[in-house]
């Protein structure tokens, strides 16, 4: 990837916001709530910025929402690209290039997965911990671009333990159900087997999913802070006996959206930077 690009890109969004963002959100499959809790909410498409991918998947809107929450300046990327696409890592981590040379501070990561501890159901939301990187690939492959960040980079703790806790309040305080856990990404496009789902319950996941992942590695390669929140949208096959439908990952992911729209509303609500 190259970083004139990605300057591009952020020059043209900063030009449409204004000001440097404070947060941002990347938005998983059917999730889109969150712009709604947004003051003056302003919106770009995806197609108009300069070199950004652009979703083709059902559930992702590819649309950029900015605008006030508390205290906050919010700008919220309603979708994302794929590995399983067919496109590259930098390709699928283009987004989270451009935020980081936007100036974000907090990158909020949010998915729909697949519950793999038999504790978990659909419908729970989960906090990410730590993940798992199946994807056979990684972002920071090939050289490193040091105007970016370091060669390498340290991943033990990847998602931020104040963030956790700050959002864990916040679900509390909200009367949301949240549960932590571990965040498994698979290549796809493929769900996976139930041998695969043992293998990875075996390993310590809690749940799967094919996103999210190459963007916490890049989100931390920038020095961003990282958070992730799973919408467990499905049971993993081998679970239930039954096999799995996009369109149900699709239909619970949106149900659970006011969740998610109310639980960041009292984090940006409350969160002192």
């Amino acid at each position: 990837m190259k970083f004139e690009l990605v300057e591009q890109a952020k020059k043209y969004l900063l030009d449409k916001i204004g000001a440097a963002p404070e947060i941002a959100v990347i938005m998983g499959s059917g999730l889109s709530a969150v712009d709604e809790i947004l003051s003056g909410p302003h919106r770009l498409h995806y197609v108009t910025i300069p070199h950004f991918p652009v979703p083709k998947v059902a559930g992702h809107r590819g649309q950029v929402v900015y605008g006030k929450a508390g205290n906050h300046q919010i700008v919220v990327f309603e979708g994302r690209v794929h590995y399983y696409e067919g496109n590259t890592m930098a390709e699928v981590t283009f987004c989270t290039r451009v935020i980081g040379r936007l100036g974000v501070k907090i990158l909020i990561l949010t998915n729909a997965s697949g519950a793999i501890n038999l504790d978990f159901a659909r419908g729970n939301l989960m906090i990410i911990t730590d993940h798992i990187n199946l994807l056979g690939a990684n972002p920071l492959t090939g050289p490193n671009e040091d105007r970016w960040g370091p060669r390498f980079v340290d991943q033990t703790q990847v998602y931020d333990p104040e963030l956790r806790q700050e959002l864990k309040t916040a679900g509390k305080y909200c009367g949301i159900g949240m549960c932590e856990g571990v965040y498994a990404a698979m290549s796809g496009p493929t769900y996976e087997t139930p041998a695969e789902i043992r293998f990875l319950r075996a390993i310590g996941a809690d749940v799967v999913g094919m996103s999210t992942v190459p963007e916490a590695i890049v989100g931390k390669h920038m020095g961003m802070r990282v958070a992730g929140l799973s919408m467990v949208a499905n049971v993993a096959a081998g679970i239930l006996g039954k096999p799995i439908d996009h369109s149900e990952v699709l239909e619970t992911a949106t149900q659970m959206n006011a969740d998610l729209g109310t639980l960041l509303q009292r984090f940006f609500d409350t969160y002192e930077s």
